[in-house]
């Protein structure tokens, strides 16, 4: 599947698509959502066969921006300090591989406790090494604004410059098969009623308030509707509970621990992500440096 940005089980219900329900019960692939910021992709160029670093720009179909070194970092982005003084980083300490990955920037060495965005991650013992670094994708293709991108599955080696952050979950099998749900068709929304309505409840979000049935009714314009969206909203939550997480820095929002920002599953439905907004996506709306 292409570069895309990845949508909320509940907010993929609103034009029809089940399918995420069928989803929330099937076999995954589980990987923990990291607060890190920005979003790093480098590797070797499929066209140039040079290693290069950017943000996501790299897959700009038109405004190409790709390092491959110090000048070309200062050309592209010198109007952004600290997004120089970080790709420069990772160009010197990210180790040479085959292939284009993804991930998200941590921190550079030399702390345990680190705060790149929304969450401060705790790790066990103070970072030796220079650059944190936690990868989630890699992509396959010729042309880079086209690849098809997958979730990295097996282990990327640190080095003693660059750590690599990936954590482990184990998605719990509940051997309980989906709920086969007959809805009326006329409830569900147009991709553009859709949009309108994911922007109305990310505004409710974003000042604090828990989504209600009045809310969502107001929203959606159906008790029917409003009531299969919270349902799938308590869906996620019950299988999120029962993920055991392995090998994550311990998180914490204003001081409370937390369960991370989230995870990301990737199915034969597709992949989306999964994430208590009430919890992280009240706190990234209102506190984040780079809002995602």
């Amino acid at each position: 599947m292409p570069n895309t940005h990845l949508e909320h089980p509940e907010d993929l219900i609103l034009t029809g698509d089940l399918s995420a329900i069928d989803a929330l019960y099937s076999e995954a692939f589980v990987s923990v959502k990291i607060d890190g910021a920005p979003a790093i992709v480098w590797g070797t160029h499929p066209e140039t066969k040079q290693f290069f670093v950017c943000t996501k720009a790299a897959f700009n179909k038109k405004k190409i921006r790709i390092c491959y070194n110090e000048d070309d970092v200062f050309t592209y982005f010198g109007h952004q300090p600290n997004v120089v003084e970080l790709l420069i980083a990772c160009l010197k300490y990210i180790p040479r591989t085959e292939g284009v990955f993804q991930g998200d920037f941590v921190g550079f060495g030399g702390s345990d406790t680190f705060k790149p965005n929304t969450i401060t991650y705790k790790f066990p013992e103070v970072i030796k090494e220079e650059i944190v670094i936690a990868p989630h994708t890699y992509y396959i293709g010729k042309y880079l604004p086209e690849m098809e991108a997958h979730p990295i599955t097996g282990d990327m080696i640190s080095t003693s410059k660059c750590l690599f952050v990936q954590p482990f979950v184990d998605k719990v099998a509940t051997n309980i098969e989906a709920p086969n749900l007959k809805m009326d068709k006329g409830i569900f929304l147009t991709n553009k009623e859709a949009t309108i309505a994911k922007q109305q409840i990310n505004a409710l979000i974003r000042n604090g308030q828990e989504l209600t049935d009045a809310d969502l009714i107001g929203i959606l314009g159906s008790l029917q509707l409003a009531n299969l969206y919270l349902m799938v909203t308590e869906m996620k939550h019950e299988l999120m509970e029962s993920f055991i997480v392995y090998n994550c820095p311990k998180s914490y929002i204003n001081g409370e621990q937390v369960n991370q920002e989230g995870f990301v599953m990737n199915t034969k439905y597709g992949m989306m992500k999964l994430v208590d907004r009430n919890q992280f996506s009240y706190a990234n709306f209102t506190q984040g440096k780079f809002q995602k």
